[in-house]
């Protein structure tokens, strides 16, 4: 018995320095060989997240100058911001009258903030993505925003469709604009 207690211990300690120091070790090194540095520190880069959609606060409502993600079900307010760490879907069904009454005061409240009326608000506009913090809206959703981040920047609606039209991307679903790379656009057209 004493044997197999030894045994045992022996593959406890060899295991523990292999599984717990040296595969860490060897996977972190791994990390700083040249061209992967930049993939293995994530996506959060100035600004945010390109991977995780967190919408951006005006410090003054009347005056925002961002291009807006889609709402999250987690948030206390109908069109955010929501809380990344607690991201997840509502699970309401299409005729859930709850639901239907928060997509209708969202698109009345982007329509409003937009200045336009409520019929050309885009469906990803006012409804959740699964996770809550999808970081990709519609060309149809940034090119809504365009004349009001235009004009909150100091920049050309003509401009701002071009950054929108550069930060389109395209693979399996249908289009989609990146809401951080391009509200980064927008500040670095600003300033220079």
């Amino acid at each position: 018995m004493v044997k197999q207690a030894w045994a045992g211990l022996r593959i406890l300690l060899v295991m523990t320095v292999l599984l717990g120091v040296l595969y860490p070790l060897g996977v972190w090194l791994v990390s700083r060989v040249p061209g992967l540095e930049a993939n293995a520190e994530g996506s959060v880069g100035p600004g945010g997240s390109s991977l995780i959609g967190v919408d951006p606060v005006a410090q003054d409502p009347n005056h925002d100058p961002w291009f807006h993600t889609r709402p999250s079900a987690s948030a206390k307010d109908p069109l955010g911001p929501a809380d990344p760490s607690t991201s997840g879907g509502s699970n309401k069904s299409a005729d859930n009258q709850d639901y239907l009454s928060v997509i209708k005061q969202r698109k009345d409240m982007i329509a409003q903030r937009e200045g336009v009326d409520p019929s050309l608000v885009p469906p990803d506009a006012v409804t959740a993505s699964a996770s809550g913090v999808d970081p990709q809206i519609s060309p149809a959703y940034a090119t809504l925003q365009a004349a009001r981040v235009a004009k909150e920047n100091g920049l050309t609606v003509d401009r701002v469709r071009q950054l929108i039209s550069d930060n389109t991307t395209s693979g399996i679903g249908p289009e989609s604009v990146n809401v951080l790379k391009l509200n980064l656009a927008v500040q670095a057209a600003k300033r220079g």
